[in-house]
C-alpha cells in the first residue's frame, strides 16, 4: 500500500489531470505514477511490433479484446515515442492496471530476443517534491538572508554562464528580488486560486533560480515553465517538452532539472531516450535531482549518470541534511548518485517582495520521521497541519504568509546548489566547457559526507551556513 504522503500526492495530481486516469505502481506500492490503459513504444517498426504482439496477447486476456489495442497519438515526433492504448482505462481507484501489466508481460519475450526494451508504462514525471514527496516551504523571519548567502562576484553579461532551469515558471514579481534581476523565462501560470491562496509548488522554479544566482552570481538564468501544471507531466510529453526548451533557448552550458520519476528499471526512461542521446552529443551538462523517496531505486533522468556513455554528460545530486555531515532523511541514494549538496532548509526567494501572499499547508507533518531517522528532520519539524491529510478529520489546516524569502528542502534544491558550484568554477577558472568544469570541480573537491554508511562527495558552497541538527541519528 502506498504511504500516506504519496497517496495524498496521487490524489492531487489526479485532480490536476482530470482527463488522464492514473495508477500507482508497482502494484500500489507507491514508487511511481503512470497512465492507465496506455503503453509507450518507439515509433515505426517497434511500435507496430508492440501493437501486433499486444493485440494477439489480448485475444485471450480476460475482459479485453483485440479491438482495445490502438495507437492514440502521432506516429512520429521528436522524442520518437508512440502511445498505444491497450484498454479502456476507466476511472478506477489507481491500484494498478492489469491491462498495462499484461502488455508488459506480452513483450518480455521479444525484448529477450532483441536485447532492447520495446515497451514501457507512461509514467508521470514530477518535480521532486511532488509525487516524489519532500516538504513544503516555511516562512523565515523578517531580515533573514539567503542560505547559501550571495557569493562574491559580479554579473558580467559577456562572460556569464548560461543556465536553463526546467521547472515551474517565475513568480510575477520575481524581479523585485535583486539576485534575479537578470533572470528571464516563463511566468508561473495561476499563482493563486480563486481564494487568493498560493497554489502548491508555485514558486518552485523561482526558488531554484535564486539558489543558482546566490552561489554563482555570474549566470544568465532562463526558467521554462515546463512543469507549471501541478509540477507534473506525462513521460510521453516530457521528452518533447525538453526538446522544445532547448530549441527555444539553444543548448545551455548547464541544464538544471529538479524533476523525474523512478520506473522499476535500470536502463533509463523510454520517453526521454531520444533527448538523452541528443544531449550526449552536445556540450551541455545536465544536473538532475536524485529524488526524495529515501530509496536506492534509480530516479530518471538523474540516474543516467550511472549508465555507460553518460558519465560526463549528467551529474546526479542527492541532498545533505542541515549539518552537511550526513544524507537528508528523504534523499534517494546509491551508486548512481554522484554527488550530494546541502538540501535541507535552504533559504531562497519563493515570491518577489511586492505583495505578501497566503499559503495553506497541504500535508501534515508526522510524529516521527516517515523514513525512520532520529534527528529533527523536515518530516516532523516545524509542525503543521495540512488540508490533504485532514480531509474528514478534525484538524484545521495551518495558514502562513510568504513575503520574499522562504525555507524549503529537497533534492530539488540541492541540485541548483550543485549547478551554481559548477558555474562558479567555470567563471573562476575561465573554463568554457561545462563538462570539463564538472570533472575539475569533482577532482578538486575534498569535502565528504556519509550516506547510508558510504562516504560520498559533498559539494558545499563556501557561503552555505550549516544549521544545527537535534537528536543525531546513528542511521544515516
Amino acid at each position: 500500500m502506498a504511504p500516506q504522503r504519496f497517496r495524498e500526492q496521487y490524489d492531487q495530481i489526479q485532480r490536476s489531470m482530470p482527463d488522464v486516469p492514473l495508477a500507482i505502481g508497482p502494484d500500489d506500492a507507491g514508487e511511481f505514477l503512470y497512465e492507465k490503459g496506455v503503453v509507450l513504444a518507439r515509433d515505426g517498426e517497434e511500435a507496430r511490433l508492440v501493437e501486433d504482439t499486444v493485440r494477439q496477447h489480448f485475444t485471450t486476456f480476460a475482459g479485453l479484446t483485440a479491438d482495445h489495442v490502438r495507437r492514440t497519438g502521432p506516429e512520429t515526433n521528436r522524442s520518437g515515442i508512440t502511445r498505444i492504448q491497450v484498454a479502456d482505462p476507466g476511472q478506477g481507484d489507481g491500484s494498478g492496471d492489469p491491462a498495462v501489466a499484461g502488455a508488459l508481460r506480452a513483450l518480455r519475450e521479444p525484448e529477450g530476443r532483441t536485447g532492447r526494451r520495446l515497451v514501457s508504462r507512461n509514467h508521470v514525471v514530477s518535480i521532486a517534491v511532488n509525487a516524489c514527496p519532500g516538504d513544503e516551504p516555511v516562512p523565515v523571519e523578517a531580515g533573514a538572508q539567503p542560505n547559501p548567502a550571495v557569493a562574491d562576484g559580479a554579473y558580467a553579461p559577456d562572460g556569464a554562464v548560461g543556465v536553463l532551469v526546467i521547472d515551474t515558471g517565475l513568480m510575477n514579481d520575481y524581479r523585485s528580488y535583486p539576485l534575479l534581476a537578470h533572470t528571464r523565462g516563463d511566468a508561473q501560470v495561476e499563482e493563486c486560486g480563486e481564494d487568493g491562496i498560493l497554489r502548491q509548488y508555485c514558486g518552485h522554479g523561482t526558488f531554484i533560480a535564486g539558489l543558482v544566482a546566490a552561489v554563482a552570481p555570474n549566470t544568465d538564468i532562463t526558467v521554462r515553465g515546463t512543469l507549471n501544471d501541478a509540477g507534473a507531466i506525462l513521460e510521453s510529453e516530457f521528452g518533447e517538452k525538453l526538446f522544445e526548451a532547448v530549441d527555444q533557448d539553444g543548448w545551455p552550458d548547464i541544464l538544471s532539472l529538479s524533476a523525474g520519476t523512478s520506473n522499476g528499471r535500470t536502463d533509463g526512461l523510454l520517453g526521454v531516450d531520444a533527448f538523452m542521446r541528443e544531449l550526449r552529443q552536445q556540450r551541455t551538462l545536465l544536473v538532475a535531482c536524485a529524488g526524495n523517496n529515501s530509496s536506492a531505486s534509480p530516479f530518471w533522468p538523474a540516474a543516467y549518470a550511472g549508465l555507460p556513455g553518460f558519465e560526463n554528460a549528467v551529474l546526479s545530486v542527492g541532498a545533505l541534511r542541515g549539518d552537511g555531515e550526513f544524507g537528508a532523511c528523504f534523499s534517494n541514494h546509491g551508486a548512481w548518485v554522484k554527488a550530494y549538496a546541502p538540501g535541507e532548509r535552504l533559504t531562497s526567494a519563493l515570491t518577489g517582495f511586492d505583495t505578501p501572499v497566503p499559503y495553506v499547508y497541504q500535508h501534515s507533518t508526522y510524529e516521527a520521521c516517515r523514513y525512520g531517522f532520529g534527528y529533527a528532520c523536515t518530516c516532523r519539524n516545524p509542525r503543521h497541519t495540512g488540508v490533504l491529510s485532514e480531509e474528514g478529520g478534525s484538524g484545521k489546516p495551518d495558514q502562513v504568509m510568504f513575503e520574499g524569502l522562504a525555507q524549503w528542502s529537497g533534492t530539488s534544491f540541492a541540485t541548483p546548489v550543485a549547478v551554481g558550484m559548477v558555474a562558479a568554477h567555470m567563471t573562476a577558472r575561465a573554463e568554457t566547457a561545462p563538462r570539463a568544469a564538472r570533472q575539475q570541480l569533482m577532482d578538486a573537491n575534498s569535502e565528504l559526507a556519509e550516506v547510508r554508511g558510504a562516504t560520498v562527495p559533498a559539494l558545499i558552497p563556501a557561503t552555505w551556513r550549516p544549521t544545527p541538527v537535534a537528536l543525531p541519528s546513528t542511521r544515516t
